[in-house]
């Protein structure tokens, strides 16, 4: 299938965003060999900035193929972003609706149309301390697993030296980096005429995400954790922690009450 032609809000973004880009960011990107030149497939991208999003388009941009983001529904409404938002054909995502499938769907039709569709797997900016990439939910397998289109971990790295995480003021001198390293695609074969159940889709998941792990640690040089950051299982911790403080304050309490009665 040939490539999707740009069109207009698409050439008016890359106007607006990467000069400022250019600007900012001196670039390393490698792998680009990896992105398929036709047909439909998915991208499976780590995320550890709020800015990140326009650093992987610019480079994604460059590659001849447009990527299609699931973003939140709310960036769709009124006002330029939201008729840049729809312009550009990315695909809304309505959390916790009776819509909440449909944006898979979309995404779905979008790769057996033949273009690519940009899943960030994490579903939001990392909590691992040193930026690694978490758990990964299950959305960008499911399409992968129905689909059987090809699935390119892409890692990237800088634009979180430039926002780290949740920060509200940029790191603008030095200048930074954006590290960005596509991989070849993730084999994920062996699930394929599986029933899609939750083990399923959790162990293509698990793959998938270890494969971005790697092209991450290729970047900076250096070993991820064994174990990836899990904030599921941290809410849990942190659960068991608060209720095991709330029980020694209890017991304290208590145990301050008999020590008075004793001591009248």
């Amino acid at each position: 299938m040939p490539r999707r032609r740009i069109g207009f809000w698409y050439r008016l973004a890359a106007v607006i965003c990467k000069p400022p880009l250019v600007i900012l960011l001196k670039r390393d990107w490698r792998g680009m060999e990896n992105i398929p030149a036709e047909g439909g497939f998915i991208t499976a991208v780590n995320h550890n900035s709020h800015i990140d999003p326009l650093g992987y388009a610019h480079y994604q941009y460059n590659t001849g193929r447009l990527p299609r983001f699931l973003a939140k529904s709310g960036l769709f409404k009124e006002g330029f972003v939201g008729a840049a938002m729809r312009g550009t054909g990315q695909i809304p995502v309505y959390r916790e609706s009776t819509d909440a499938l449909s944006a898979f769907r979309a995404a779905i039709d979008a790769v057996e149309r033949g273009e690519c569709v940009a899943f960030y797997p994490e579903g939001t900016l990392t909590r691992d301390p040193d930026g690694w990439p978490m758990t990964g939910k299950t959305g960008a397998a499911r399409v992968a697993l129905q689909t059987r289109c090809p699935v390119i971990p892409v890692a990237q790295w800088g634009c979180n030296e430039l926002l780290p995480p949740y920060a509200k003021k940029p790191r603008l001198l030095p200048r930074k980096t954006h590290h960005v390293l596509a991989g070849p695609p993730v084999d994920l074969s062996r699930f394929y005429g599986q029933e899609m159940t939750a083990e399923v889709l959790k162990e293509a998941t698990e793959v998938i995400m270890a494969a971005v792990t790697r092209q991450l640690e290729e970047i900076r040089g250096e070993k991820a954790p064994e174990t990836p950051y899990d904030p599921r299982r941290e809410r849990i911790e942190q659960r068991r922690r608060t209720q095991a403080q709330t029980r020694g304050r209890t017991q304290a309490q208590t145990h301050g009450k008999q020590a008075e009665g004793q001591g009248t």
